[in-house]
């Protein structure tokens, strides 16, 4: 290689050996890491072409001046390094990962211009003078374009922000408010000096607690959580909502803010939870029907598994129900079916679950059964409030209810075998003269106690 040859001539024809330098340290940027690395190497080609033509092309005293100072030419189209700070900002970079790219660049080609040329020539040293304000001004309308993209973005985020209809929020590590959108304010019934610098534990939020644990987790994990809370405003806006706590990362990746957005989701669990519950519950009654007491009993069943507890399921049928239908129509027997089912919830604890399985029948599931006298006094309690009269307009009637009785896991191994074996019993029973118990067809047990 020449001595003499010129900085312009030497990055041309040095060119790969200087693109390995700057990639292996490009590659140590943290959003550079994740970028394609032809795509890293072609773009810096294009800086070093561009720098090499400007090294050869006519520079009057002005320009000098000018560049020597970080300027370049006014007015045109943008040149390269503006192109390059908005392509940087758009990827992600940090101001100091621009920066660092023209830093790295510079070594490069400086360290492998100095080794080959120990010594240099007047015009040599011109080059490399004009290299630096080369990279001096790429370094300014890189950084002042990189600018320019990023207040727009700040202006244009903050205008979302303001016009957004879902409250958003920006607290810091430690839980407290430092931005809080109009609809936030809106939301909490508060203007926002009396939000910012106040956690939500200050501001009295029931939910308070649990979303300053999340809030931790997420700094701690940088990762995002979704929760759900119930809390009604003072505002009186919405009672059920969800929200998403997003970290926000600084350039080394630690958390410096936690992003909170909450979306008032009352009307739609509203709406979900009434269509569970009538899936799941008796239109005429209002009690747990076939479905859900399936699913109840499949899980006490489980319970009384882990508990080693029985359990005694009851299956009732009203005697004389149809009679009241066909006598007073299918309204007034509606009537007392509502009235039937008020009556065996009374005659049971709140835990216990009395379900209406179609028609005239029902169920009850007994949980802790340990004592067969106690199901025996639930199932007569049962029996002699059926059996008073009901009172329809201004007519009463009455009918009585055949009870059967099956015991978990004693007369059955399973839910389903459990609840076939209480309707044989309570056939036994109507039978047997109706308005009576019967338990499962098994062998007497004269002990009080289940084992």
């Amino acid at each position: 290689m020449p001595t003499n040859m010129r900085l312009a001539d030497f990055i041309r024809s040095e060119i790969e050996p200087i693109l390995a330098n700057w990639v292996d340290f490009a590659r140590t940027i943290f959003h550079a890491g994740h970028m394609n690395k032809s795509g890293l190497r072609d773009h810096a080609r294009d800086m070093l072409l561009v720098i090499a033509d400007d090294l050869e092309s006519y520079q009057s005293a002005s320009a000098q001046t000018a560049k020597s100072q970080g300027y370049g030419p006014t007015g045109g189209r943008a040149s390269w390094a503006e192109v390059h700070g908005g392509d940087r900002h758009s990827s992600g970079f940090s101001v100091m990962e621009t920066v660092s790219e023209f830093r790295a660049l510079r070594a490069s080609v400086v360290s492998l211009w100095t080794s080959a040329n120990p010594t240099v020539t007047r015009e040599q040293l011109d080059d490399l003078t004009r290299f630096h304000e080369a990279i001096d001004q790429a370094v300014a309308e890189s950084l002042e374009h990189y600018a320019a993209v990023k207040e727009m973005e700040t202006r244009l985020f903050g205008a979302i922000l303001v016009a957004s209809p879902e409250p958003i929020y920006v607290l810091d590590p430690a839980g407290r408010f430092i931005y809080a959108n109009r609809a936030t304010a809106d939301l909490f019934a508060l203007k926002p000096d009396a939000i910012i610098g106040k956690s939500h534990s200050d501001l009295g939020f029931s939910f308070a607690s649990d979303l300053q644990r999340n809030h931790e987790q997420v700094i701690a994990d940088h990762s995002t959580y979704r929760g759900k809370l119930v809390h009604r405003f003072a505002s009186g806006e919405g009672e059920r909502f969800e929200y998403l706590l997003a970290p926000v990362l600084d350039e080394h990746q630690n958390t410096e803010a936690t992003v909170c957005i909450i979306q008032d989701v009352t009307e739609r669990a509203l709406a979900e939870e009434k269509i569970w519950h009538n899936a799941h519950h008796d239109a005429l009654t209002g009690l747990p029907n076939r479905r859900l007491f399936l699913d109840r009993l499949e899980q006490e069943v489980k319970h009384a598994n882990r508990s080693s507890l029985p359990l005694a399921l009851l299956f009732m049928d009203l005697d004389g129900f149809k009679e009241v239908n066909d006598s007073l129509g299918h309204e007034a027997g509606d009537r007392v079916l509502c009235d039937v089912a008020v009556r065996l919830a009374e005659c049971v604890r709140e835990d216990d679950t009395v379900a209406r399985q179609g028609g005239d029948e029902f169920t009850v599931i007994l949980s802790a059964a340990t004592r067969r006298k106690d199901i025996e006094m639930i199932a007569q309690t049962i029996i002699d409030a059926v059996a008073k009269p009901f009172q329809l307009e201004q007519q009463s009637v009455r009918i009585s209810v055949s009870v059967g009785i099956a015991f978990y896991p004693q007369d059955a191994p399973s839910p389903l075998a459990l609840l076939e074996a209480a309707d044989h019993a309570m056939y036994r029973a109507k039978q047997s003269g109706s308005n009576r118990m019967c338990f499962h067809d098994t062998p007497a047990k004269t002990e009080d106690h289940f084992s």
